[in-house]
């Protein structure tokens, strides 16, 4: 599916942009006086005219063709899992040596003044 944002082809960003843009020429119209003010039922109609056409005549087919399917195969998996492995032990050996080192250290108690 070449060619599309958010799973959507250009077509519908074309048909959004129409209807927008009608949508505003018909706002400004509506403020228009005499004749200009009635124009806005033939920009309404130009506008259904270009959507039916767009929408009843597709570019695409409606039957994607086959593609070639790849497989995915993953050759590094037994390094994945030791590589795993030897990270997690050394995270398991830091977290102790951090447990001896700063939790476990012992505060010991300043001498008292007796004088």
């Amino acid at each position: 599916m070449a060619g599309t944002v958010l799973g959507v082809g250009a077509g519908v960003f074309i048909l959004a942009l129409l209807w927008v843009s009608v949508l505003l020429l018909c706002v400004l119209l509506s403020r228009a006086s005499g004749l200009a003010r009635f124009s806005l039922i033939f920009v309404f109609l130009a506008a259904l005219i270009i959507t039916t056409v767009l929408l009843l005549f597709p570019r695409a087919t409606e039957i994607p063709t086959k593609k070639e399917e790849f497989k995915i195969v993953d050759k590094f998996f037994i390094g994945r899992y030791v590589l795993l492995a030897f990270l997690s032990i050394t995270f398991l050996g830091s977290l102790f040596l951090v447990l001896f080192h700063y939790i476990l250290e012992p505060v010991y108690a300043k001498p008292l003044r007796t004088s």
